[in-house]
């Protein structure tokens, strides 16, 4: 019998790596898919709404609620002192982040109370009824406000060193330092933020959450309501989207929806508005990067020093871990032979920034990539020709050490950019776009080739585990249940390739029920993009516990050896005997062969230790390439994408179809963060791009004219995944870097491509303008 689960079989062929549809494609198309707003509500469900602040720092002297409690069909109002055990859901435990405002206001739009009606309008009209008195203090909400006011860090700050940058730097025989702004980005998930819960008996709740988390929710309400986990059940079938805004954002909503619930005895859903989403909830954070790189006439890097400072908001939230990731990726896909790279959690008085698909990395690569940028134009060469010069060797190269002291032994970034440059036919189009720039007036082009290297792992190391529960059931079909969420991204339908591919049956035979804190317990959030990764595995591992058993009774019943029986297209083979599955199973039933098992898994190899900045936080890389092409004109600054081609290492796809689908996707996430969408606060801390009016996120316009993705379907994972696939949820969102890249040449093309333009993220079209004008002007 076959048991590995790491496609090293060259026999048998299952529904692994075949192209599926997603299992709920059609549902989506259609509109039926279910969430949890569609759900029937029981009678007598109430609905809450947040009661806002409008300060972004300050005390609150009092805060006068009668009109709120007075407003017919509001049944009550939950302050701070309502909550009953504790008024924290800190998901860094650090005790700093309210379920209510409880005198002190840090952001504007900071929830102070909250109303529970009968309807949801009377509850949100009721709330702007709050008469509330404030006595302001100084407030800073933007990183050099933040850093002019000594503003403190909200966790603990990371340094990565090897070798010594300073006197290296010192050494080198150019050297160059820069600043570059990197804004942050709304998570514009097409479903909001909503919590549905209904009481049970003694200290029981059930919450219907629509979250990336499910045990972290379950943990929180429990510890609000100072009950124990396994009084509270978490529910999730599936979330409108999430990219990590609903990995901890959602707590607050599925904490006062539990508690109202408790108080009140009756069913209480809440879910905002988007206005008043995109105000309470965390965002992507913005960084500010400064960096000093010495390097040769060559273009080749001697030293890097960088420090990368971000707005964290009013607490620490994941700010930790994700300025911790940004440093890990500062290298982007380059060797430097003399690192320090230092963190900066600033806290600022906005809303507390969170998770974001990429979860820093893109911060940090893109500072990575803006001093390959800055080297190329001053020693005048092509970025990619520098970019080449500097990549990380093959193991044993002695330029395969990271900052963080991990060894890349996977590296395939060489030969991934060399087949996309060929196959893209980049050289004869950047030839091209500088020729035709010479004679153009008003259109100028652009164009970039940049690699993307990825680390894949959680960097707390506890998080990379999983489990998941399989039954078979008589008839021979079978049912999964695992601690990953499904948020569109197909981890369902993934999984249930592994469980079906296990068993060789039809994935049809194979129905995945909604994740829930009462069958898996302890579940990691579907996050860091490791969500196939870990719940396929514990998946594989429950079906071969299932496997053992059935080739156990099979052996004994019909008198033959293990080696003899395997699992083929429906059948068990038993010798030369081909038994249906579905018979097989229930003859098995009936010899008492027990047909459930809960897999594990942990990832093997990890290990980090943050205060020496040493370790192997991640089991392996993903890389990818691509190369954009872009046309500006320079008397608005407006442009257009013109063309795209990326070549993506997604190992051996388990699902060609869905990880194109994230490719694509990912890709015009990220273009959106690199070029339109931009957040904006005002003089007194409001966020004024806070609805789809001022906040613009990509269209189907805005996606490239033409637009050529394709997996590196030659590329196998090295490391013993399952099927020998790799993730793909988060290294595509930093391909459209070549975006951002060609704008810049294009921009640079008005001075002859003398001077870096230094484009800050968002490139909009304002930007480039302004880019252009300076250039034109020789103001750098």
């Amino acid at each position: 019998m076959d048991n590995t689960p790491f496609d090293d079989r060259k026999t048998i062929a299952g529904p692994m790596h075949a192209t599926l549809r997603h299992d709920s494609a059609h549902k989506h198309v259609a509109g039926s898919a279910d969430y949890i707003d569609d759900m029937p509500e029981p009678a007598g469900t109430l609905h809450g709404a947040l009661g806002l602040t409008d300060r972004a720092h300050a005390e609150i002297l009092a805060m006068d609620l009668s009109e709120v409690e007075a407003t017919p069909g509001v049944i009550c109002v939950l302050t701070a002192r309502d909550m009953p055990h504790s008024n924290d859901i800190s998901p860094s435990h650090l005790d700093d982040e309210p379920v209510l405002a409880d005198g002190l206001v840090q952001f504007h739009g900071q929830p102070a109370f909250a109303v529970i009606a009968e309807t949801r309008d009377i509850a949100r009209r009721a709330a702007r009824l709050a008469k509330i008195t404030y006595r302001d203090r100084p407030h800073h909400t933007d990183i050099t406000d933040a850093l002019a006011n000594g503003a403190a860090v909200v966790t603990k700050p990371l340094t990565l060193q090897r070798g010594d940058a300073d006197a290296e730097l010192e050494l080198a025989p150019r050297r160059l330092k820069g600043r570059m702004r990197i804004g942050g980005q709304e998570h514009f998930y097409l479903e909001s933020h909503i919590a549905f819960a209904i009481p049970g008996e003694d200290d029981e709740v059930t919450v219907w959450s629509s979250t990336q988390h499910p045990s972290e929710v379950q943990h929180m309400v429990g510890h609000v309501l100072g009950v124990p986990s396994n009084a509270v059940t978490v529910n999730v079938r599936r979330m409108g989207g999430g990219f990590g805004g609903k990995e901890t954002q959602g707590n607050q909503f599925a904490v006062l929806a539990a508690v109202a619930a408790k108080k009140l005895n009756r069913a209480v859903k809440f879910r905002p508005d988007r206005d008043e989403d995109m105000t309470a909830t965390g965002k992507r954070h913005d960084f500010l990067v400064d960096y000093d790189v010495g390097f040769d006439d060559e273009g080749r890097i001697h030293a890097v020093k960088a420090n990368y400072a971000a707005r964290c908001g009013y607490s620490s939230d994941l700010s930790g871990p994700v300025t911790d990731r940004a440093l890990f990726h500062a290298d982007s896909s380059y060797f430097y032979p003399h690192v320090t790279l230092t963190s900066q959690p600033l806290k600022t008085h906005t809303v507390s920034n969170t998770a974001y698909r990429g979860f820093g990395g893109p911060q940090g690569m893109l500072g990575g990539e803006r001093m390959i940028e800055e080297i190329a134009y001053a020693v005048g060469k092509d970025p990619l020709e520098v970019r080449k010069l500097n990549f990380y060797g093959e193991t044993g190269s002695g330029r395969d050490v990271t900052p963080y002291h991990q060894t890349v032994e996977d590296n395939i970034i060489r030969r991934i950019v060399a087949e996309l440059e060929a196959s893209s036919d980049y050289q004869a189009r950047r030839a091209a776009i500088v020729d035709d720039n010479r004679t153009s007036r008003i259109i100028r082009k652009g164009i970039a080739l940049t690699p993307v290297k990825f680390g894949i792992s959680f960097t707390m190391t506890a998080f990379n585990q999983a489990g998941a529960l399989v039954h078979v059931y008589q008839d021979g079909s079978i049912h999964l249940n695992h601690g990953g969420t499904e948020m569109g991204q197909g981890l369902y339908t993934k999984v249930a390739q592994v469980l079906a591919d296990s068993f060789q049956v039809d994935i049809d035979r194979v129905k995945i029920t909604a994740t829930t804190t009462g069958k898996v317990p302890n579940t990691s959030a579907t996050a860091a993009s490791s969500g196939t990764d870990l719940n396929g595995m514990a998946t594989f591992d429950a079906a071969r516990q299932i496997k053992e058993r059935l080739v156990a009774f099979a052996a004994e019943r019909w008198q033959t050896t293990p080696d003899k029986i395997s699992f083929v297209a429906n059948h068990v083979k038993i010798g030369e005997a081909l038994v249906p599955f579905p018979d097989f199973v229930k003859q098995a039933y009936f010899a008492r062969v027990q047909l459930s098992a809960a897999g594990f898994y942990k990832t093997p190899k990890i290990h980090w230790d943050r205060n020496t900045g040493r370790g192997t936080p991640f089991y392996y890389y993903a890389y990818g390439a691509s190369v954009s092409e872009v046309s500006i004109d320079t008397l608005t600054g407006e442009y257009m994408v013109d063309r795209v081609d990326v070549l993506h290492d997604v190992g051996k796809s388990l699902n060609p179809a869905i990880d194109i689908g994230q490719i694509e996707g990912g890709f015009v996430q990220g273009m959106g963060w690199l070029t339109t969408e931009e957040l904006w606060w005002d003089a007194k801390g409001r966020l004024r791009t806070h609805a789809p009016s001022t906040y613009k996120i990509p269209l189907a316009s805005d996606r490239p004219k033409i637009f050529n993705v394709k997996l590196a379907e030659w590329a196998e994972n090295a490391e013993k995944t399952v099927g020998r696939s790799k993730a793909v949820g988060e290294p595509p969102f930093m391909l459209p870097i070549s975006v951002l890249e060609a704008l810049s040449m294009a921009v640079a093309s008005v001075a002859d491509y003398r001077e870096c333009p230094r484009l800050d993220a968002p490139a909009t079209p304002e930007r480039v303008l302004m880019a252009v004008e300076r250039l034109r002007a020789g103001k750098v």
